[in-house]
């Protein structure tokens, strides 16, 4: 248990494509040689579930030896439920990649807790900023940080002193548009501000593209490209994001015990 570095997706807002990036996350982690296991929080709409049922279905029926994640569903929803889960992944896993619902929920403050690495992926626009922070309406300033972000500060404090370990939060900027234009620029000054005042790390996340929900069905991934036939330079460059999004997360080399720090 000592060399699990635990990965956790959470966001209260829905649609920031958390579950996406948490399924891609998790299998560009496996094709680097990580043991990789994903754990669902989300028992209803089991999104990352499904994602790596349709990725097994499809590795089955092509006969081919996909990188691939062990995974599982919590169904039992309780404290003992999760740590159940946590120690059978545990058995084939160096790294746990953990998708918590799109909402407030008992259970995913208690991953939080156990996070190395906690992700918030966020699309890229002041409704999604109100999450972790409120912007003056006149001049676009933090005015304070959000509930959630207080939150994520408490939850932060509360393992420093349990287990002596600090937390990385990293805010992906997910789905940004590619152009330039005023609204990006006043949410990434928002952002950094934000970043300095309650101490997360801001990077880019996945852009937005038609490939991601067409991938679903057969639980393929960006790194999977020789298996989508016909590719374009669309293609191309989105699993260069991906590769640059996983590189800017930080995750420790196979084998390691503590993490190997990001730049920025």
């Amino acid at each position: 248990m000592s060399q699990l570095h635990f990965i956790v997706f959470a966001n209260e807002k829905g649609g920031t494509g958390k579950s996406t990036t948490a399924v891609h996350t998790a299998i560009a982690l496996a094709a680097t040689g990580h043991r990789v296991g994903a754990l669902d929080l989300d028992s209803r709409q089991r999104t990352m579930t499904r994602y790596l049922e349709n990725r097994d279905a499809t590795t089955r029926r092509l006969g081919k030896d996909l990188p691939r994640a062990a995974y599982e569903v919590l169904e039992e929803h309780s404290e003992d439920g999760l740590a159940g889960a946590i120690e059978r992944l545990a058995k084939q896993a160096d790294v746990i990649v953990v998708d918590t619902p799109g909402r407030d929920d008992a259970i995913a403050r208690s991953a939080i807790l156990r996070a190395d690495t906690l992700v918030t992926p966020m699309n890229d626009s002041f409704v999604d900023l109100d999450l972790i922070g409120q912007v003056h309406p006149e001049n676009y300033k933090i005015t304070k940080p959000s509930f959630y972000a207080e939150l994520i500060w408490n939850s932060r404090t509360a393992r420093a002193k349990q287990t002596g370990k600090t937390v990385d939060w990293v805010v992906l900027r997910n789905r940004l548009q590619h152009i330039d234009s005023h609204n990006l620029r006043r949410v990434g000054a928002a952002l950094d501000e934000l970043a300095r005042r309650v101490g997360f790390r801001v990077i880019p996340g996945l852009g937005e593209r038609v490939i991601y929900r067409e991938l679903f069905p057969k639980g393929l991934t960006l790194i999977d490209l020789p298996q989508l036939g016909e590719v374009g330079i669309a293609h191309v460059t989105a699993r260069q994001e991906l590769r640059e999004m996983v590189a800017g997360l930080g995750i420790p080399e196979p084998g390691a015990i503590e993490p190997i720090a990001a730049a920025g």
